[in-house]
Parts: C-alpha cells; structure tokens; sequence
C-alpha cells in the first residue's frame, strides 16, 4: 500500500511547482514578486530563478522520487538567499544605507514564509524517510 504521508508531501511539492506560472503572471502582470522577491533589482536573474523553478517542477513531475531532494535544496537555497538580501541591505553604515527604505519589505516576508513552509515539508519528510517512519 502506498503511503499516504508521501503522496501528499508529492502533491504539495508538485503543486508549489506548479504555481510557478501563477507567481510569473503576478509578478509580470502586476509587479508583486511573491516567488523570488531577493531578485526584484535583478530581472535577468529573477527570470533565471523562475526558469530554475520551471525547470524542479519537470523534474519532480518525471522523477518523482528526486521531489524531496528536489524541492528541499531549492526552497532552502531561496530562504538562504532571502536572508541574505535582508542582510545586505542592512549591514552598509553611514552614508551608504538607504536609511528610507525597510530592511525587509512585506513580498520578501511573504516569500520567506512560502519557502519557509516548504522547506519545512521537505525537511520533515526527509527526516522521516531517513529514519523509517511514515
């Protein structure tokens, strides 16, 4: 019998893939970067990033047994990048800080929250799979 834990952790991952596309056209269409908000100055590599998004999505579609792999290597690697955006923004002294703008704005906490939970699925399944739970 399949397990269920499993094939819903799947589904979820497939889905957070999948609304890729829905988080392109609201970033595109309406100017809210929910998905890779640590891009936002960068468009080159913003659109690098959904490409990479894309390209999970396919594999994890085709390989399903990589989606825990998969799914937890690119959420963390956004939250790491999240954090260090914030950080960025924050450490410059003096003169150099944008003393005006906030150290992180409510897109990047959205965004944070989105990966965060995600990475958190992945991470917690992986652990239990590991371990020989279900």
């Amino acid at each position: 019998m399949p397990d269920l834990g499993q094939a819903a952790a799947r589904r979820t991952f497939t889905a957070y893939y999948a609304a890729t596309a829905l988080f392109l056209v609201l970033d595109l269409g309406f100017g809210l970067s929910l998905r890779v908000s640590f891009l936002d100055a960068h468009d080159g590599w913003r659109f690098v990033y959904y490409g990479l998004c894309f390209a999970c999505f396919f594999a994890i579609i085709f390989r399903p047994q990589w989606a825990l792999a998969v799914t937890a290597l690119e959420s963390l690697a956004t939250m790491v990048m999240l954090i260090l955006s914030f950080w960025l923004r924050i450490l410059p002294t003096g003169d150099t800080r944008d003393v005006g703008s906030p150290a992180v704005t409510t897109s990047e906490v959205v965004n944070f929250l989105i990966s965060g939970g995600v990475a958190w699925l992945a991470w917690s399944r992986s652990v239990s799979a590991i371990a020989g739970r279900r």
